[in-house]
């Protein structure tokens, strides 16, 4: 069975995330400087960092040559965390999801009292951290307010503002963003490069608008294309059809047709775009953005 691309090229380091330099570069700089704070806020939209971050960062506090901001990659704690690895039994992720109540909250404030297994400090990684409860945020606050030396927190959300304010101002709050789209075409090219498998020019812009600056997101339509490729490669046609997007030719009739002030000739392209069963609300879409490139 194929490991999905976003789990085979996880990063981890901070080098390797792509898109984040306003949140790794002063995270690696805190570490390097041993300014480390027991709780950290990780936001941003979905697929953009957040968890990887997170556990890159339990990896630097517990390397054995750290806390560094660049992990040796041979140590136990290393080996454990890389991508593919087992895990560590004192880097703990929380699903909060599905573990947000107050009885999961007083059971993690139980495991916190407990020192580290091998490591150095034991670390919470709280994931979707919006859905812990009111009554479990309160729970946690005096742990998180003051907590034993050997525990860091790392709350991940996707809406800071639902979490709150007692524990959000007792962290470090770091915002991820939207990848743009000139880091992860660099990205992507790298990434077919090492797959091995001819892709058609055009095709990797699209996979860019269909992710929508979500690293996670871009792969997985990456991944699709490359699960469907033929022979020959994956074609600009297979892209175009799979990924819904509205064929060149007919928005290059529509622009010439608006040119020209030829309205049958755009009636026509609007009924064949109807009539082949494409989504309207993308035809609308994919015009706009031709618009776009021919104003720029």
């Amino acid at each position: 069975m194929t490991t999905a691309l976003y789990r085979r090229y996880r990063p981890d380091s901070f080098e390797q995330v792509i898109g984040q330099e306003h949140v790794t570069v002063p995270l690696a700089n805190a570490i390097d400087k041993h300014r480390i704070n027991h709780a950290y806020l990780f936001s941003g939209p979905r697929g953009c960092g957040k968890t990887t971050s997170a556990r890159i960062l339990a990896r630097c506090l517990n390397c054995a040559q750290g806390p560094t901001a660049t992990p040796c990659g041979q140590c136990d704690s290393c080996t454990d965390l890389a991508t593919g690895g087992p895990g560590s039994l004192d880097v703990i992720e929380i699903d909060a999801a599905s573990h947000g109540g107050v009885d999961d909250a007083r059971d993690l404030r139980e495991r916190a009292t407990f020192a580290p297994t091998r490591d150095r400090y034991k670390v919470f990684i709280i994931d979707e951290a919006h859905m812990v409860t009111p009554a479990g945020f309160n729970a946690l606050l005096k742990i998180v307010e003051e907590p034993p030396e050997h525990i860091k927190f790392i709350f991940a959300t996707t809406e800071p503002d639902k979490v709150i304010g007692t524990i959000r101002s007792r962290t470090h709050h770091y915002p991820f963003r939207l990848v743009p789209p000139e880091p992860l075409m660099q990205y992507l090219e790298t990434l077919a490069g090492y797959e091995q498998i001819p892709i058609a020019p055009g095709v990797l812009s699209l996979v860019i608008r269909a992710g929508g600056g979500s690293v996670r997101d871009t792969l997985s339509v990456l991944d699709q294309l490359l699960a469907g490729a033929t022979q020959e490669g994956v074609s600009y046609d297979l892209a175009v059809n799979l990924l819904g997007f509205t064929p060149e030719n007919l928005l290059d009739d529509v622009v010439n047709a608006l040119a020209a002030e030829d309205s049958a000739t755009v009636f026509r392209v609007v009924d064949q775009v109807v009539q082949s069963g494409q989504d309207p609300e993308r035809f609308v879409q994919d015009l706009l953005e031709r618009f776009r490139d021919v104003v720029i």
